[in-house]
């Protein structure tokens, strides 16, 4: 079967090879009417345009990576969705790879995206302490995603400190007089969290504090067996308010709080600190307080555009890149039966809600 070729597609919709050029590449530029011919014509013909061709003649894949640690958390496929509908509105598409844990896998999946030539890059950052995937300033648009740095460059982050002080005022609020913190906090995200959870608590000296630096923030277990631990302590002593650092051991925990016999919120209220939908299957619905995802993935996208405008200009291109540009995200709380008895809402909503709210 002969290769369906570009000029096929011209004749079949009926003009001319620029015009099937722009709604390939440029499709604002195309009337309504004749993009629709156009696409009819190349889904008839099953054309697929030679990228390999277009990326040897110099040519630029129209086209965002990004680079994702992980699709077992609710952040990552929240920055997806916004990356994505902010790729496509602005022109482009989006490829995802999934790291899967893995930062060797993470950084070569880096370079690969930048030696295809896609139009910039989005990676966001290993929960660990490793070091982001080097590299070379100014060769292709590049932002890290839920990072903080001085260096140069472009970083987009969720502001970790500000998800702990905002559970620690809501702690207060509700009058707690004993808290406790669930897991090691081995991130820097949830290292962020917990200086945030202590920078409240300081302010209340007479509200005792306890920080367990235990419990993997990835597995329920864990919390279930220190919600059990803490629930079986004597009244006087056991903790009024349980913050886990992330939201599976926080759902980890009330399971095991239940299983001792006692109630949530009503003899130990419980919140998550991670925002994460994929963990909200529990009795109870959760209280945590969660970073937009979506928004980090739009801004994300905001921040290439703004590279590959200024390398079009010329205009101080080198300046621009030279410099430190950095984002910070602000969460918002989700106030659930966890902590205050509330009418609990849907998981189907509170996923739409952080994923498509904050526009």
């Amino acid at each position: 079967m002969a290769k369906v070729t570009i000029g096929d597609v011209a004749r079949e919709a009926g003009v001319a090879l620029g015009t099937v050029s722009n709604a390939l590449n440029h499709p604002e530029k195309v009337r309504p009417e004749t993009l629709k011919a156009v696409n009819d014509a190349i889904r008839r013909l099953g054309y697929a345009p030679n990228q390999s061709a277009r990326l040897l003649a110099g040519g630029r894949n129209p086209t965002f990576g990004l680079v994702l640690p992980r699709l077992s958390h609710g952040l990552s496929l929240q920055i997806a969705s916004g990356a994505s509908v902010e790729a496509n509105r602005q022109g482009y598409g989006l490829l995802i790879a999934n790291a899967d844990n893995d930062e060797a896998l993470e950084s070569r999946y880096t370079r690969y995206f930048m030696g295809t030539q896609m139009s910039g890059v989005l990676v966001q950052a290993p929960s660990s302490d490793a070091a982001l995937p080097a590299v070379q300033p100014g060769r292709i648009p590049v932002v890290f995603l839920d990072a903080v740095s001085d260096e140069p460059g472009f970083f987009v982050a969720a502001d970790h400190r500000e998800q702990g002080a905002l559970l620690a005022d809501h702690a207060i609020g509700l009058g707690a007089q004993r808290v406790a913190v669930l897991g090691r906090a081995e991130s820097p995200q949830d290292r962020r969290r917990l200086n945030g959870i202590c920078s409240i608590m300081e302010r209340y000296p007479d509200v005792a504090l306890t920080v367990l630096d235990s419990g993997n923030v990835d597995l329920a277990l864990d919390g279930y067996e220190l919600g059990q631990k803490l629930a079986a302590l004597p009244a006087a002593e056991r903790p009024d308010f349980i913050i886990g650092l992330s939201d599976v051991l926080a759902c980890g925990a009330i399971e095991g709080i239940e299983a001792t016999g006692l109630a949530v919120p009503e003899d130990i209220a419980v919140a998550g600190c991670d925002g994460n939908p994929l963990a909200w299957s529990g009795s109870v619905p959760l209280t945590t307080c969660a970073p937009t995802g979506y928004e980090l993935g739009r801004r994300g996208v905001h921040f290439l555009i703004e590279q590959i405008q200024a390398a079009k200009s010329g205009e101080a291109y080198a300046e621009l890149m030279a410099e430190n540009h950095q984002a910070l995200v602000k969460p918002f709380m989700l106030t659930r039966a966890s902590t205050v008895g509330a009418t609990p809402f849907q998981v189907s909503d509170a996923i739409g809600l952080n994923l498509g709210t904050f526009l």
